[in-house]
């Protein structure tokens, strides 16, 4: 007997590495009329799972305050820091 892989486990093993991983998409767009620029666009955007993007900071304190709320924990505007 064969080992075989199907061909959907693609679409799962490139979505379980950039849930781990993450992955960093950017696009630059210029809209032109008449050969002349008149709208630039930069685009970025990372796609990775919470546990990857907190470890790299990115969301950290979104992650803070929403584990903070899901505890019952009320948190005022003076409260929003965390203690180092």
């Amino acid at each position: 007997m064969q080992p075989t892989k199907r061909d959907d486990d693609a679409v799962v093993d490139l979505l379980d590495v950039i849930l781990r991983d993450g992955a960093v998409l950017e696009a630059d767009a210029v809209i032109t009329v008449a050969d002349i620029p008149l709208v630039g666009l930069k685009l970025r955007a990372a796609i990775a799972g919470m546990t990857t993007m907190t470890e790299y900071g990115i969301f950290e304190e979104w992650d803070w305050r929403y584990r903070h709320r899901a505890h019952g924990e009320t948190t005022g505007e003076n409260n929003l820091q965390r203690e180092m």
